[in-house]
């Protein structure tokens, strides 16, 4: 088989490092990898490709994909990829949901915790060398413990943020699309449609859910409108998520109090954006889902689906096309 291993990204982090391309043609020597390190040179080998791992296609290079047969993304979330002639096609997809769960929720926690104990207001007195303590003190700290969290997705990277949400003394309730049945011992589950009744009450709300057609600007104005003024919102699933003109809106407002964003529409953020000068906004650039051992365990979960798929045995982490998921 023809193998592409087309990981590439504007960004050196999400770009798969020449050493993995080599373990991978070590560990399957019957197979021709195709390397390519941009999206023209994908484009040209994926006619010849049976197998792909990728972190986006487009439609010009699925229409000339015509051997392919499976595609494997580096990612949990494949929202972009699943264009309708990709979800009418035989393409199976697969993806890394799961392994990024811990250092994504490790994040949420440091971003709500950095927002509740005014560490931006502290960081912008230090470069400034002021001695901020009655102007933070005036701000008061807020405390996790006995905080409401909301969690809108409770996929693996949700559940990591509610079991750790929940360890340091949250009362969590976390939505997912199927509840009915559900129940978990540490935090309360929730049907989705339940998201405008919650909303009210959250001290903070996380967005984990996947990108999909049903979850675009999931956050509105309406949404928005419905949270508490002192209310956190922490988004570490995509910028398609929220629609950011309204979100923009409410932070100046102070409709909320403050946004944590590791996901943006327009990656990388442009220099004209506002978010870049909300005081009340902490931005991080989209490296949330990154671990020190991030491509070991790409490349382990794509290795062992190529032996699973060359044995025509089961597939890890296959993606419902029509869910987006």
């Amino acid at each position: 088989m023809n193998i592409l291993l087309a990981v590439h990204s504007p960004f050196e982090i999400w770009t798969i490092p020449l050493e993995y391309v080599a373990r991978l043609t070590s560990a399957f020597p019957a197979h021709t990898f195709l390397h390519a390190k941009d999206q023209a040179q994908a484009s040209s080998l994926y006619p010849d490709a049976d197998v792909v791992f990728a972190g986006q296609i487009t439609r010009e290079q699925l229409a000339v994909a015509r051997r392919l047969r499976w595609l494997h993304s580096p990612a949990a979330g494949v929202g972009g990829m699943l264009f309708p002639e990709m979800r009418a096609s035989p393409v199976v997809i697969t993806n890394s949901r799961g392994m990024s769960a811990d250092t994504i929720a490790e994040h949420v926690l440091a971003v709500t915790l950095a927002i509740f104990r005014r560490l931006p207001h502290a960081f912008r007195s230090q470069a400034a060398r002021e001695w901020a303590q009655d102007a933070i003190g005036a701000e008061r700290n807020r405390l996790i413990t006995g905080a409401k969290v909301l969690v809108v997705g409770l996929g693996a990277i949700g559940s990591a943020v509610a079991h750790r949400m929940t360890l340091l003394g949250a009362g969590v309730t976390g939505l997912r699309r199927r509840a009915s049945g559900v129940t978990h011992g540490e935090w309360t589950v929730a049907p989705s449609e339940h998201l405008h009744e919650l909303l009210p009450a959250a001290d903070v709300v996380v967005i984990t859910a996947p990108h999909t057609r049903d979850t675009r600007n999931l956050i509105g104005g309406r949404e928005l409108s419905l949270m508490a003024p002192d209310a956190v919102l922490v988004n570490v699933s995509r910028g398609q998520l929220v629609d950011e003109a309204a979100l923009i809106e409410a932070l100046r407002a102070g409709t909320i109090a403050a946004a944590a964003l590791d996901v943006f529409v327009d990656e990388p953020l442009p220099a004209k954006s506002p978010f870049w000068t909300l005081p009340n906004v902490l931005i991080t650039p989209h490296t949330s889902g990154f671990r020190p051992d991030h491509w070991d365990a790409a490349t382990a979960l794509f290795a062992e689906n190529l032996r699973r798929f060359c044995a025509n045995q089961a597939l890890l982490n296959v993606v419902d096309k029509d869910a987006g998921y």
